[in-house]
C-alpha cells in the first residue's frame, strides 16, 4: 500500500481539511493490512467518506473518530483497539490506527511522520537516506511504525492502462478497476454518446472517431484491454497496437477469433513472437461470459500483473525530497 498524495490532495481541494485514518500496525488477524486506510470530510453536503480499513465496527467508530475530530480541530491521534473485546469482530487481532488531519498532501516519496513525541530513529533516518540518495536495494519500504514514526511510501507514478471500447464489459472493467489508485485509466471509444453519463473519479474518457488512430497517444508502457463492439475495429487495434509498442495487451474473445487475428496480423507483416504477447481470450472462463465477471477476470489480470511489475521494477528513482512531519 502507498499514500496516494494526489488523491488527497484532490479531495482536500475539493472538501477541505480531511482527516486520513491508517491502519499502523497489526498483530494477529484483522480485517486489513497496514497502510489501509480511509478518508473522511465534513462540507455543505455532509460526511463524506473514501477507502477503507476493512469495514465493520472498526471503520464505524474510526470514521466517528475522525468527524469528531474534523469538528474539533484535533490534529492528530492514535489508538491500539482488540478487535474481539473492543470491538465485538470476529477477528482476533489487535491494530493500531493512525488518525490524521491534512490540509496539504505530502510529498516526495516518503511520508515519516512521529506519532508520539519521539526522536526520529535511526532505522528512519536511514530509510530517508536511501530514498534521497537512490541507494535502496529493495525500492521503497512498505508502511510500517518504527519506534513511533510511521512511515509511508507516497504513490509517485500510475500503471497507464488503456481500456477500448464503452460497451457492458468497458464499463464493468472501469467499475471495477478505478478505485485502484496504482493505476490511471484511459477510456476509448468511438463516439461521447458511447459513455455512461456519469465517469468514474481519475477516469479519463476519451472519444475517437478514428480509434485505431489514437493508439499513438498512448504511452508505449500501457496496458491495453480491447473489447469493442466490432471485430474490425479490435483488428484494427491489435495492428496499431503492435506498431505502436506496450506492455501488456488483451483481446477479448475466443480462440477462433485469435486464431483469425494472428494469421491475419502475421499476413500484416508483424513477427510470430511479437503477435504472441496479445493475449486472447481474457478474464476466467470458468466464471462465465456475463460482462460483470469477465470484467472481474479482467481486472485480476490487470492487478496481478501491475502487483508483479511492481515487485520487479520498484526501484527508487530520481532523487526526491522526502517529506517529514513533526509530532
Amino acid at each position: 500500500m502507498s499514500l496516494d498524495a494526489v488523491r488527497l490532495a484532490d479531495l482536500i481541494a475539493a472538501h477541505g481539511r480531511v482527516v486520513r485514518i491508517v491502519v499502523a500496525e497489526v498483530h494477529g488477524s484483522a480485517p486489513r493490512e497496514v497502510g489501509a486506510s480511509v478518508t473522511v470530510w465534513e462540507d455543505d453536503f455532509g460526511a463524506g467518506q473514501e477507502g477503507t480499513i476493512g469495514g465493520g465496527t472498526l471503520e464505524f467508530e474510526a470514521v466517528h473518530i475522525a468527524r469528531k475530530m474534523l469538528a474539533d480541530g484535533v490534529l492528530r491521534r492514535t489508538q491500539t483497539l482488540s478487535l474481539g473485546p473492543d470491538m465485538g469482530q470476529c477477528c482476533g487481532g489487535r491494530v493500531k490506527l493512525l488518525w490524521e488531519a491534512y490540509e496539504v498532501a505530502p510529498t516526495g516519496r516518503i511520508h515519516a511522520r512521529a506519532t508520539l513525541d519521539a526522536e526520529m530513529p535511526l532505522a528512519v533516518s536511514r530509510l530517508l537516506a536511501e530514498a534521497r540518495n537512490g541507494s535502496g536495494a529493495t525500492g521503497l519500504p512498505r508502511p510500517e511504525l518504527i519506534g513511533g514514526w510511521m512511515i509511508e511510501p507516497i504513490l509517485t507514478a500510475r500503471t497507464p492502462v488503456w481500456i477500448w471500447g464503452a460497451g457492458h464489459v468497458g464499463r464493468a472493467l472501469v467499475a471495477a478497476l478505478s478505485p485502484l489508485p496504482q493505476l490511471a485509466l484511459t477510456w476509448l471509444d468511438t463516439g461521447p454518446e458511447r459513455f455512461p453519463d456519469t465517469i468514474p473519479a481519475g477516469v479519463t474518457a476519451l472519444p475517437a472517431p478514428e480509434l485505431a488512430q489514437a493508439m499513438r497517444l498512448a504511452p508505449k508502457d500501457a496496458h491495453h484491454v480491447v473489447l469493442t463492439y466490432s471485430h474490425a475495429l479490435d483488428l484494427a487495434l491489435c495492428d496499431a497496437g503492435l506498431s505502436h509498442g506496450f506492455t501488456r495487451f488483451g483481446l477479448i474473445g475466443s480462440h477462433t477469433k485469435w486464431a483469425r487475428f494472428r494469421s491475419r496480423l502475421q499476413q500484416a507483416g508483424h513477427a510470430r513472437t511479437e503477435i504472441e504477447r496479445i493475449r486472447c481470450p481474457i478474464g476466467d472462463k470458468t466464471l462465465g461470459k456475463h460482462p460483470a465477471v469477465i470484467a472481474l477476470g479482467v481486472a485480476a489480470q490487470i492487478a496481478s500483473d501491475v502487483a508483479l511489475g511492481s515487485r520487479m521494477t520498484g526501484q527508487l528513482g530520481d532523487r526526491d525530497e522526502h517529506a517529514v512531519s513533526g509530532a
